[in-house]
């Protein structure tokens, strides 16, 4: 396991099943009913959620899927690779950062139901947020079968 740095402990975050570590920060009272959802949904969903997300160096979330829309924001360290597709093949990268006129982009929206995976760019942790709307479920969410 990669110690996290003292900041990052302070944060309280814990491993997430895609890799790298996360808290729920936020998860809205407001509750859509399933009625008022694509039918694809399996049950009533909080209007949103958001969550800090870590990566450290070397750490690769692994390609996964979310059933509704994905809002990433950048916060600090190493400039984040996001690659999204609606198939993973083909994918392409955005650069999410700080530094606009290097090109890089605070957020980034994934489209529902695409799929996604994250890496720092370079040799420093990575720390951003993901909020999504209908708000996040476990039911929702997929690992790609891993590949040999």
């Amino acid at each position: 396991m990669t110690e996290l740095p003292d900041w990052a402990r302070r944060l309280d975050l814990s491993p997430h099943p895609e890799g790298g570590w996360y808290r729920e920060t936020w998860r809205s009272d407001l509750t859509v009913p399933q009625s008022a959802l694509p039918p694809d949904y399996t049950g009533p969903r909080s209007a949103g959620t958001a969550i800090l997300f870590l990566l450290m160096p070397g750490q690769q979330s692994a390609w996964h899927t979310v059933r509704s829309a994905e809002l990433w924001l950048h916060h600090s360290g190493s400039p984040l690779v996001l690659e999204v597709g609606a198939e993973q093949d083909g994918a392409t990268e955005h650069l999410l950062g700080t530094d606009i006129l290097d090109g890089q982009q605070p957020q980034f929206v994934v489209p529902p139901g695409h799929w996604q995976r994250a890496r720092p760019r370079d040799d420093a942790p990575t720390l951003v947020s993901c909020v999504v709307v209908p708000g996040f479920d476990f039911a929702d969410f997929a690992l790609a079968a891993p590949t040999d």
